[in-house]
C-alpha cells in the first residue's frame, strides 16, 4: 500500500464522524471574549484562568525584553539559548516554590516526555493516575520502563501496585488538578504512599500553579507536599507558554546531561522569560485575581445546580458538563456558539468513552452577567 492510499484510508475511517477535528482561526480575545471573523463570543473555553495574557505590565515587559535581546533565543540553552533572563527566571521559580533548582522547557508537554525518557530505564517502573494527562502517558509508554496504572484517585489502587515488587526504581506520576474532570488529586496521602516504598513522585501542576496555595504556589504547596519533581507549565494560570522543571541540584545536572528534548530544542525567547518573569510578581500579589475567580466558581456551581446536564464535582476552574453522546454534546456545542457563547466540545479518546462533555472554563475575567449569559444558553438548549 502507498502512503497516499494509507493516509487516504485512515482520513476517510475518521472524516465524518463525530471524532473530526478542526481548527477556526480567531483574531484574538481580550480574557472574556473571542473576536472571530463572524462576531465576539463569551469565551468558556480559555485555560488563561487569572486573564494575565492581556496583562498590561506582562505585555510590556515582552517588549522590553524584545528590545534588549530581540525575538529569539538563537539556539538551544546549551549552545547560545541560555541568556541572562532564562537564568532570572529559573531562580525567580526556584525560590517561589521551594526547590533548589528550575529547569525551563519549551512546553509542558515537552517537560514531562523529557523528564520520563532522561530518568526511566529497562529495569524500572512507572505508576501512574489514569487519567493522567496524554503527555504523560505517552512518555510513559515509550519510555523502556514498564507503565502500571492505578485507578484515579484511588489510593487503595495505587498500594496495590506499589506493593509489587520492581527490580528498579519507581515513578508515580498524577496531575495536581485533572485537566478534563477539574478534580483534585489527593497529593498528601499519594506522597505518604510513594515516600514509605521508597519512590519519587512527579506532580504535573499545570491548572492548579498560580490558583492554588499561598501566593498561587500550587497543588503541592495547599496540600504540604513536595514531589521529588514538579512541573508547572506557563499556559494556563500565567497566561504565556512554555514550562519548567522543579527538581533538587542532583537531578537537574542530571537532565541538563540527559534530557535529549531540552539539549536539543531551541530555548524559549529571551523576551518570554522576561514576560514570565513579571508574570511570576503578578502572580504572587494577585489575590484579589484568584479571589474573583474562585467567587465565579462558586456562583457558577450554585445557578448551575438545575441544569439538566451532569456537573461532575469540581470546586476549581474546569466545570465539565458531561453530555455522554459524542454527536449531542457536539449539537449542543454549536447551539451555544450560536447563542454567541464559546464552549468546546471535549470528545473521546481525549475523554473516556461514553464521557463527551462541555468542558467550561471559568477565568478571574469573567463577570456574573457573563455566566448568566452562560447559564441561560445551556438552559434554552434542547439537545
Amino acid at each position: 500500500m502507498s502512503w497516499s492510499d494509507s493516509l487516504s484510508r485512515r482520513l476517510a475511517e475518521r472524516r465524518g464522524t463525530s471524532l473530526w477535528r478542526n481548527r477556526q482561526a480567531h483574531q484574538g480575545s481580550d480574557g472574556r471574549l473571542l473576536f472571530t471573523s463572524d462576531g465576539q463570543y463569551l469565551n468558556f473555553s480559555s485555560n488563561d484562568y487569572l486573564g494575565l495574557s492581556q496583562h498590561p505590565q506582562i505585555i510590556a515587559a515582552w517588549q522590553q525584553g524584545a528590545e534588549q535581546y530581540g525575538v529569539g533565543s538563537g539556539g538551544s540553552g546549551h549552545v547560545t539559548g541560555y541568556t541572562t533572563a532564562h537564568h532570572v527566571l529559573e531562580q525567580q521559580l526556584a525560590e517561589w516554590l521551594g526547590y533548589s533548582h528550575a529547569l525551563l522547557f519549551i512546553s509542558g508537554y515537552a517537560a514531562n516526555q523529557g523528564v520520563i525518557a532522561a530518568l526511566m530505564e529497562k529495569e524500572d517502573r512507572i505508576i501512574a493516575d489514569r487519567l493522567s494527562h496524554a503527555s504523560l502517558m505517552e512518555a510513559a509508554m515509550h519510555s523502556p520502563s514498564q507503565l502500571r496504572r492505578f485507578l484515579h484517585n484511588d489510593l487503595d489502587s495505587l498500594k496495590h501496585h506499589l506493593a509489587k515488587t520492581c527490580v528498579g526504581k519507581t515513578l508515580v506520576v498524577t496531575e495536581g488538578i485533572f485537566s478534563m474532570d477539574g478534580d483534585c488529586a489527593p497529593l498528601e496521602a499519594i506522597a505518604q504512599q510513594t515516600r514509605s516504598s521508597k519512590s519519587w513522585l512527579m506532580v504535573d501542576d499545570a491548572h492548579g500553579i498560580g490558583i492554588h496555595g499561598h501566593e498561587g504556589r500550587g497543588s503541592c504547596w495547599s496540600q504540604n507536599v513536595k514531589p521529588e519533581i514538579l512541573i508547572v507549565t506557563f499556559g494556563k494560570a500565567f497566561g504565556l507558554s512554555g514550562a519548567a522543571v522543579l527538581c533538587d541540584e542532583q537531578t537537574a545536572e542530571y537532565l541538563l546531561q540527559y534530557s535529549r528534548h531540552l539539549i536539543y530544542s531551541t530555548s524559549m525567547p529571551p523576551a518570554q522569560a522576561v514576560a514570565l518573569s513579571e508574570a511570576v510578581r503578578q502572580i504572587r500579589a494577585g489575590e484579589s485575581l484568584r479571589q474573583s475567580l474562585q467567587n465565579n466558581i462558586r456562583y457558577f456551581r450554585r445557578e448551575a445546580q438545575h441544569l439538566s446536564f451532569a456537573l461532575m464535582d469540581s470546586e476549581t476552574a474546569i466545570q465539565p458538563l458531561i453530555i455522554g453522546n459524542n454527536e449531542r454534546c457536539l449539537a449542543l456545542s454549536h447551539q451555544l456558539r450560536q447563542r454567541k457563547v464559546w464552549v468546546k466540545a471535549i470528545l473521546p479518546p481525549t475523554v473516556p468513552p461514553d464521557s463527551a462533555r462541555l468542558r467550561i472554563t471559568l477565568t478571574a475575567s469573567h463577570t456574573r452577567q457573563d455566566i448568566d449569559v452562560l447559564l441561560g444558553a445551556l438552559h434554552g438548549s434542547d439537545c
